[in-house]
């Protein structure tokens, strides 16, 4: 599943970053779970606001 040019809600981002930190969850694993990109994951982590 592709998602070009799909901007994902401040709220979901943060939901997201989250779960991760208190699961101590790596990249890949939360990028499976929430079916993003490991990519997305890192640019939230740097910034979380969408552009």
């Amino acid at each position: 599943m592709y998602n070009f040019g799909m901007t994902y809600p401040l709220k979901f981002r943060q939901h997201v970053l989250a779960i991760k930190e208190k699961e101590k969850l790596t990249y890949a694993e939360t990028a499976t779970r929430f079916c993003v990109g490991t990519a997305s994951l890192m640019r939230w982590a740097r910034r979380i606001e969408p552009c």
